[in-house]
């Protein structure tokens, strides 16, 4: 093992906004998870994540306030503690009660959570860790696999920690996008920090054959097929004055050439404003589609990061203390958060290294609630599946429904699972 060099590092462009608007409630914490082929032992979980955790610099830190700028100093403390799930997932991560952590590993039957808090990466920087995780615990657990790789990582991990937002932003770059007060998904809510989570478990050659006939990748598809379930599910089908907004992150590292363990992506906004009496899903579709190919070019990422990394290092901004900073950074993203409906990520397909495969089942993402935000969709593929995550602070679950009705309307088969509080709910669809 490599001796850990980092002893300090600076927040991510992206990374800065989340620990000034994290709360219980609002977390800012997601999952990424993993089932494998067996009951998770959990004493040699815990000595998976004490071996893995050094080599990761990222996960290895403790968040800091400074007089300017939130910071990331070392962490010495012993890894956080494993435990089985008990609570609702993505929570706040109280990091006096985790080490001074910000992230956590739980387990529940054959499955292991990874859950973040975002000031430290991404999803795709997240996936790296719990396979690494997985990888040590299956050889751990199986004397066959002790042999595979040794100690070392496997030669498909990147541990670089460079923040590739200053690495590619470019200078004076002009704001990229523009804000208009978007859909509000409102209903009952949930007590406090608890949320309903549906899992839409659909066939991966299903779904790519309908997107080939409908002329359109996977991702608009989804995207597109979200957006007309909350047109049906939320606004009954009806014109609206605002537009049905989702937030689409994409991941940058294709596009520059990085491998970065940090945040580095990008978000574009799929706009669907019924003002007309009726649309059809093909009238969604086509509008959806042609708006993410449009906006999905590396010119355009590169300018809407670039903007968003030009204000940090303006002269006269970085001046300002962090207390002053962070009112700023407040209104900003409130004025934001009432431009967006909904959040929809995809991690696309993931792949293992070969030796483990036979003791991998499945993976999934999960989101947490934002401001204005009570629905959001994280998807992710394994082998001849596909994992739609849906999260949801309010307990109607008329979008949901739609959603599902649209994909097995368009012949895609469909498993679903919920986390127990939907079950009445469900059982009228």
């Amino acid at each position: 093992m490599k001796n850990r060099e980092i002893r300090w590092d600076k927040l991510d462009n992206t990374a800065n906004l989340f620990p000034v608007i994290a709360r219980e409630g609002m977390s800012n914490v997601y999952r990424v998870a993993i089932t494998l082929k067996e009951e998770i032992v959990p004493e040699l979980l815990q000595q998976a994540l004490e071996r893995v955790l050094p080599y990761f610099d990222v996960f290895n830190m403790k968040l800091k306030r400074g007089l300017f700028w939130y910071y990331l100093e070392s962490n010495e403390k012993p890894a956080p503690l494993v435990h089985e799930e008990y609570e609702y997932p993505c929570q706040y991560i109280n990091p006096y009660a985790n080490n001074d952590y910000q992230f956590r590993v739980t387990y529940y039957g054959r499955r292991i959570n990874l859950e973040v808090f975002h000031a430290l990466t991404d999803g795709n920087g997240a996936l790296l860790f719990l396979k690494e995780l997985s990888y040590c615990y299956l050889r751990l657990a199986h004397k066959e696999l002790q042999e595979v790789q040794g100690e070392s990582l496997s030669a498909n991990t990147s541990l670089d920690s460079r923040d590739s937002y200053l690495d590619n932003y470019k200078q004076k770059a002009k704001k990229g996008y523009k804000t208009e007060k978007a859909v509000i998904i409102k209903g009952e809510k949930f007590y406090k920090s608890q949320y309903g989570v549906i899992q839409a478990y659909i066939n991966l050659a299903d779904i790519k054959r309908v997107s080939k006939v409908y002329g359109v990748t996977i991702n608009q598809y989804l995207v597109s097929a979200y957006t007309y379930a909350i047109y049906k599910g939320y606004l009954d089908g009806k014109p609206s004055s605002h537009p049905i907004s989702t937030c689409v992150p994409v991941n940058l590292r294709p596009y520059f050439g990085s491998e970065t363990t940090k945040n580095f992506f990008a978000v574009v906004s799929a706009v669907f404003k019924p003002t007309e009496e009726h649309y059809e899903f093909e009238d969604v579709l086509r509008i959806i589609s042609g708006s993410l190919k449009e906006q999905i070019s590396k010119e355009h990422l590169e300018e809407l990061f670039s903007y968003n990394v030009s204000n940090q290092k303006n002269i006269m901004l970085r001046a300002f203390p962090l207390f002053l900073k962070n009112i700023g950074m407040k209104l900003v993203y409130n004025g934001s958060a009432r431009a967006n409906t909904s959040t929809l990520t995809n991690l696309g397909v993931i792949t293992v290294d070969e030796a483990y495969r036979d003791y991998i089942e499945s993976f999934y993402a999960l989101l947490s609630m934002s401001k204005g935000q009570n629905l959001k969709g994280a998807v992710c593929s394994y082998n001849d599946t596909l994992v739609f995550s849906l999260s949801a602070a309010v307990r109607e679950t008329d979008v949901q429904k739609e959603f599902i009705r649209r994909m097995t309307e368009d012949g895609i088969h469909v498993e679903i699972e919920t986390n127990g509080v939907y079950d009445e709910s469900l059982s009228k669809m």
